[in-house]
């Protein structure tokens, strides 16, 4: 794709229909992104490569590949936190060359709502073109706009103990009990523990670990965490900020080995909407073009 003339975010509109399609049409955001990042077999150092809010630039552009898809209708938007092709996309079969003609349509959108902008705004027209840089214009997006990145850049800067602490008060939301963060030094990276009360019958006893991550955290810190955790609990959790390596994920689900559950930046953000902490709802609205058709002519 590299002599197409598109934004480096067109690349990942193929692959995400081809993970979608080959999911059954549908599919959970965290793991349509996991499948695409997979089947280009995109290296571990290229995912950590951030955009200024902290986000995995190669993340944040499948994420924006997914919202043209969504704009052209070819990915429906109704069901939140799943990503599900509309009959369009399940009959699309498209080539590199078809990117050409949805970049123009993309541009047609852009010019759209540039012109909506003046008429609303009364702002002066830009002096350049929108596409000339569109990587950078979808980077700057998210880092003023999306207040996921804006979450995720906050509890980045929190101290250590503040982000243990954010960490505690999501378990106990999610319904553990007797959640203590330790605090301890030396201990194996275990931050803190609780318990998961399933039932009246039954209750797992479960370890902790918070990694403030811009990048990947690895399989290595999976096996050192269940190390320290061996003999002390019946599960294990590390929440991070971040994203996992392929290989820590394997890692975590290990045959034969204590499970650990890895959330990621996604994830805490995910429980953060469930929960309605840290976030304040805002209503917005979208002009309805077609309603003032009728009084336009």
């Amino acid at each position: 794709m590299q002599d197409l003339r598109v934004p480096q975010h067109f690349r990942y509109i193929i692959p995400v229909l081809e993970v979608l399609k080959d999911l059954g049409g549908s599919g959970k955001a965290g793991e349509v992104v996991d499948f695409v990042v997979e089947k280009l077999d995109i290296p571990d150092h290229v995912l950590n490569e951030t955009i200024p809010s902290g986000q995995s630039r190669v993340r944040n552009q499948i994420q924006w590949a997914r919202f043209f898809l969504v704009k052209t209708g070819y990915v429906d938007s109704s069901k939140r936190g799943v990503w599900s092709l509309t009959e369009k996309g399940l009959n699309a079969t498209l080539s590199e060359r078809d990117l050409l003609a949805l970049y123009d349509q993309r541009k047609q959108m852009e010019k759209e709502y540039r012109d909506q902008r003046q008429q609303a705004q009364q702002i002066p027209q830009e002096a350049t073109e929108p596409d000339e840089d569109a990587d950078a214009l979808v980077e700057e997006s998210v880092e003023q706009r999306d207040y996921k990145a804006a979450l995720l850049t906050k509890l980045m800067r929190l101290p250590p103990d503040g982000f243990e602490r954010i960490c505690q008060r999501l378990l106990r939301e999610s319904e553990f009990e007797q959640v203590t963060v330790t605090g301890r030094t030396g201990d194996g990276g275990i931050d803190g523990i609780g318990v998961l009360q399933v039932n009246p019958f039954v209750s797992f006893k479960v370890l902790f670990q918070c990694k403030r991550y811009q990048g990947s955290v690895g399989a290595s810190v999976v096996r050192d965490f269940r190390g320290a955790m061996a003999g002390r609990a019946d599960k294990g959790i590390i929440m991070t900020t971040g994203t996992f390596t392929r290989d820590a994920k394997q890692e975590a689900l290990r045959d034969g080995a204590a499970p650990i559950e890895l959330v990621d930046g996604e994830k805490l953000v995910a429980v953060f909407e469930e929960y309605g902490i840290g976030l304040k709802p805002v209503k917005a609205y979208e002009l309805d073009h077609k309603f003032f058709e009728e009084f336009e002519r």
